[in-house]
């Protein structure tokens, strides 16, 4: 089973506005997050949809999925003050529902509302990679040169044939990513900003593939992105 994760539990203050950033509307008038939630309602690959949502606005998904008749969406539930706390949310739902051999094997997808424009053929690739992979990420080769600073001054300069951005959906066998986090929380140290973060920080023997994704992709970050 491939169960796709929204990750919309944030207010998106650098946006800013009245609203969080997932709720805004793009240039055909429907939502970021409904743009988002509608790549994985048809994706061929996904089983199931659950959004995580911050709790100020879970009345306002649950009348999107009546409205846009999305029968996958099976739960919407509370996201946390960070984004690894809204991902262990869902993951810690599943981990109540399913099994230990449905853990083992089933996959999750987490996303970030916040890319809306992502793309059938992403989904696609990451869902195909999860069949020989436990661990599946999606990234972009740097056009940019990427510069290490200290103290305000450059210190490094890494050979940018090296250097990918790293975009969502990320992927990984359910059992692997809750052990993931598992581990980090335990360390009493978790310092990571975002999933493949946890499974390469405490999980350091663990491949990572990468797919390639697309610079379509986005993320929406500021006011003027939207």
């Amino acid at each position: 089973m491939n169960i796709a994760v929204v990750l919309a539990g944030g207010v998106g203050a650098r946006v800013g506005g009245a609203v969080p950033k997932q709720l805004l509307p793009l240039a055909d008038g429907r939502t970021v997050l409904e743009h988002s939630v509608d790549a994985f309602e048809y994706a061929d690959c996904i089983d199931e949809v659950c959004v995580v949502m911050h709790p100020d606005y879970i009345a306002t998904v649950e009348e999107m999925i009546a409205k846009n008749s999305w029968l996958k969406v099976k739960h919407v539930i509370s996201g946390g003050k960070e984004r690894w706390e809204s991902s262990v949310n869902a993951i810690r739902l599943y981990q109540g529902q399913l099994s230990g051999v449905e853990m083992a094997e089933s996959n999750i997808l987490l996303h970030d509302a916040a890319r809306p424009f992502v793309s059938e053929k992403i989904i696609l690739d990451v869902c195909r990679a999860l069949v020989d992979h436990e661990a599946v990420v999606v990234a972009v080769p740097s056009t940019d040169t990427v510069y290490e600073m200290q103290e305000g001054c450059v210190a490094r300069i890494p050979n940018r044939s090296t250097i990918m951005r790293a975009q969502t959906p990320q992927a990984f066998r359910l059992g692997l990513i809750a052990r993931a986090y598992e581990i980090a929380l335990n360390s009493g140290n978790m310092q990571v900003t975002d999933d493949c973060g946890v499974v390469f920080n405490y999980m350091t023997n663990q491949p990572i593939h990468i797919v390639a994704g697309e610079e379509q992709n986005k993320k929406i970050t500021f006011k003027e992105d939207i």
